[in-house]
Order: structure tokens, then C-alpha cells, then sequence
């Protein structure tokens, strides 16, 4: 049985790591392996959608002043900022996973890991973790999609998540140096029942 909260309702799972760690893999297949067990809270963004993207689907793409207006009305779980555009996790997109009955995860960086640690959602926390900064490098290299400047970013903003998660803020950390062996360990924490 998967962990739930006094409501009956599963415990969400909040999993982060670095860019290039590897958490839309395990994700991907997690969603193809158990369709029926899991939901993504769909995030709001001000930024405008990209080709192929539906709103609702990919993101609930909104206005800043409608943006603006959830934060002052503390509909977001978590929200951040990235370059100009505004991103968060709002209270009711999670409750309409739990809603289903599936277990929702969120798939979120390092300032959003706090602050849903400050709200009484009653998350898991799984953080997945290169095996080197060295053979991140490398993983975002291979991927050909980022500038020179964000791979830097990404490298730098890297040490600085495997520092918190080295803090004990994670239920569990996952050292993605060998993906089958990874899954394995990821699936336990989030299908603790199928282990």
C-alpha cells in the first residue's frame, strides 16, 4: 500500500535533483509502468507556450497579474522565478491529482523543495543525484541543447543541490551511475508496495 496522509489520500512525492540527472527518464517510465498510480501537478507559467504545448496539459500558461494575484492569495505550494518568467506549483493543481486518488508528484528544484518543506502537504522528498559533477558535465554536453553559459549555470547551480541534499532534507537520495540499478531504487521509494 502506498503511503498516505490521515485523509486516506496517497502522500504526494516530491522529487529534485540537478539538470541532467536524469528525473524525466525514470519519471517517463514510472508514468508508463504504473499509468494509473501517479499525476503530475500541472505547473503555472507566464512564459508563452512553446509548439506542441497545451495549456492545462504542459503548463496552465497565465498572465503575470494572474500569476501575481494566486501568490497573493497563497494558491502556490511553491513558486519561483527563472530568467524573466515565473513558474509555481499551485494548491489546488495537487489536490486535483489526489482528487483521482493517484499519488502526485512534483517535479521540482531546490527552492521549491523548501518551501513545500514549510507547508503541511506531507510530501516524500527523493533527491537524484549525478554520480560526479564531472560526468553531469558530460551529460549536458551530450545532449547538444544547452549554451555554453547554461551549462556553467546548470554546473554551478548542480554543487548547490547536492550540498542541501547532503543537509538530510530528502527521505532518500538516488545516485543515478547506473540507470537500471537507479530505477530500481526509484521505483522502491515510489511503489514501496511493488518492491
Amino acid at each position: 500500500m502506498a503511503p498516505t496522509n490521515v485523509d486516506g489520500k496517497p502522500r504526494p512525492i516530491v522529487v529534485s535533483g540537478p539538470s541532467g540527472a536524469g528525473k524525466s527518464t525514470l519519471l517517463k517510465r514510472l508514468f508508463a509502468d504504473y499509468p494509473d498510480r501517479f499525476g503530475f501537478s500541472v505547473s503555472h507559467t507566464t512564459r508563452a507556450p512553446r509548439a506542441g504545448e497545451e495549456d492545462g496539459i504542459a503548463y496552465n500558461f497565465v498572465t503575470r497579474e494572474v500569476f501575481q494575484k494566486l501568490v497573493e492569495d497563497n494558491g502556490f505550494i511553491e513558486h519561483a522565478q527563472f530568467g524573466s518568467n515565473l513558474y509555481g506549483t499551485s494548491v489546488q493543481a495537487v489536490k486535483n491529482v489526489a482528487e483521482k486518488g493517484r499519488t502526485c508528484i512534483l517535479d521540482i528544484e531546490m527552492e521549491g523543495v523548501k518551501q513545500v518543506k514549510k507547508t503541511d502537504l506531507n510530501a516524500r522528498y527523493l533527491f537524484l543525484q549525478p554520480p560526479t559533477v564531472e560526468i553531469l558535465e558530460q551529460r549536458l554536453r551530450g545532449r547538444g541543447t544547452d549554451k555554453e553559459e547554461d551549462i556553467l549555470a546548470r554546473l554551478k547551480q548542480a554543487d548547490k543541490e547536492i550540498e542541501y541534499a547532503k543537509t538530510g532534507a530528502h527521505d532518500q537520495i538516488v545516485v543515478n551511475d547506473d540507470l537500471e540499478k537507479a530505477w530500481r531504487e526509484f521505483k522502491a521509494f515510489c511503489v514501496p508496495d511493488q518492491a
